[in-house]
């Protein structure tokens, strides 16, 4: 439920905070990092309802943030995650290797949608939000990796 909660919570905020100050998109593109992860553990806790989640958290964004915001976000997060629900439901590769992958594959579509949406071409700012989501999930990459060669203790 944690990681429910975290996702949906993370995409209320981030949408709030692009609408309440829109100037500051290189710091909420440097936070989006966090959601791809967290969406991605809400997939792998309750597979196919992860797309209730995002339901969920779209519905919350167009009550409480800019409708205009909103609507970029749920876009490209719709495309991202049937992008993310693909690699998850045809790879049968290592959680780890599926989180990766699924994050190359979805990560620049969504930047490109959401700040091409929203009139946003700055490549300082496209290029911080692709960098802070490749980034977070390599780094998770790179700890499920380390932990499974862990020798296994008696």
């Amino acid at each position: 439920m944690l990681w429910l909660a975290a996702y949906i919570g993370s995409v209320l905020a981030i949408n709030y905070a692009f609408s309440l100050a829109p100037h500051l998109d290189l710091v909420w593109s440097c936070w989006a990092g966090l959601i791809f992860i967290l969406r991605d553990m809400v997939q792998v806790r309750y597979g196919h309802w992860s797309l209730a989640a995002m339901l969920v958290a779209t519905l919350l964004s167009f009550l409480l943030a800019d409708p205009f915001v909103a609507t970029a976000s749920v876009t490209a997060f719709a495309v991202s995650e049937l992008i993310d629900w693909g690699v998850f439901t045809v790879t049968r590769r290592p959680l780890r290797d599926r989180l990766w992958i699924s994050a190359a594959l979805s990560v620049p579509v969504d930047t490109a949608l959401f700040f091409g949406m929203l009139g946003i071409w700055d490549p300082t700012v496209w290029a911080a939000s692709l960098a802070s989501k490749l980034a977070g999930v390599s780094a998770v990459w790179m700890l499920m990796r380390a932990r499974s060669a862990r020798p296994a203790t008696a």
